[in-house]
């Protein structure tokens, strides 16, 4: 597990946890809920916001906003 701070863009993960409970209620009435598949779009040149897309919208995070989202990344299983 890691925290979305750390994702690259790009990359596709499911958002696990939220540390945070406050934090939890304004993003969950952005879409930000456990089992979601969220992607990061893009980092700001300096690092903080970040761009992702959730729930089929995209939003930005601050960077301390994004380090309480706990995900995992999507693994694609092949037959």
């Amino acid at each position: 597990m890691k925290k979305l701070s750390e994702i690259k863009p790009g990359i596709e993960v499911v958002i696990n946890r939220i540390e945070d409970d406050e934090l939890f209620l304004k993003l969950m009435e952005m879409g930000f809920l456990p089992g979601e598949v969220v992607v990061v779009e893009q980092i700001a040149p300096l690092g903080d916001p970040i761009s992702v897309s959730v729930a089929g919208y995209s939003l930005s995070l601050r960077l301390n906003e994004a380090k309480n989202v706990i995900v995992e990344e999507v693994i694609i299983k092949t037959v």
